[in-house]
């Protein structure tokens, strides 16, 4: 069990860094939805059900909202190299 905490912890921190390490909203959602699914997923484990679903499902759906309203037609990617800089220097 302890391996699986661990685990969602290290997944929290890297969906974290890629929201802050990216401008470009197509990627950094991917990022959102991976931190906020773990952090319920932890929220699960410690037995508070109710309170993870409704993080899915506010959080989520007002964040996604948002997304949809500022998408970017020419993003930049995780392979640029300001964005590269700029998540080592967070990391």
């Amino acid at each position: 069990m302890i391996e699986f905490v661990l685990f969602l912890g290290l997944c929290f921190i890297l969906g974290g860094l890629a929201v802050a390490s990216n401008p470009s909203p197509y990627y950094w959602v991917l990022g959102l939805v991976v931190a906020a699914v773990v952090g319920c997923g932890r929220l699960v484990s410690l037995g508070v059900c109710f309170v993870s679903l409704v993080i899915v499902m506010v959080y989520l759906g007002g964040m996604l909202e948002v997304f949809v309203y500022s998408l970017d037609p020419y993003p930049e990617e995780w392979a640029d190299w300001g964005v590269v800089g700029y998540g080592l220097g967070i990391g």
